[in-house]
């Protein structure tokens, strides 16, 4: 099973941009399906960005998050532009071996790093 680890949350202001990593280890991120969630205060965890061979976003990340991923560095990026305040959220790495966007599926999780947009 691989381990999670993510990094580069913090508080920015609306219009900012924000860079969040996930260093893995145990098993390479090639062999799964890399996502990115996000939980909001008093809501559900949903789904962000997913990554493997191609890309897929949710609605509201689409056109201002991308998701990469370096092999030789074992990592797991999320680009995060033009934020907004509904952005506001603690976001997780997590690895599967199916393609979903449903957290069930999702059998490794990292400890998530908050991010704060203020308006």
């Amino acid at each position: 099973q691989v381990q999670l680890v993510e990094s580069g949350g913090g508080l920015v202001q609306a219009g900012d941009s924000l860079r969040l990593s996930c260093a893995a280890s145990g098993r390479t991120v090639s062999a799964y399906y890399m996502a990115w969630f996000r939980q909001a205060p008093g809501k559900e965890r949903e789904f962000v960005a997913l990554i493997r061979w191609t890309t897929f976003y949710a609605d509201s990340a689409r056109g201002r998050f991308t998701i990469s991923r370096d092999n030789a560095k074992n990592m797991v990026y999320l680009e995060m532009n033009s934020l907004k305040p509904e952005d506001t959220a603690v976001y997780y790495c997590a690895a599967s071996v199916k393609h979903s966007i449903t957290t069930a599926d999702f059998s490794s999780w990292g400890q998530g790093t908050q991010v704060t947009v203020s308006s």
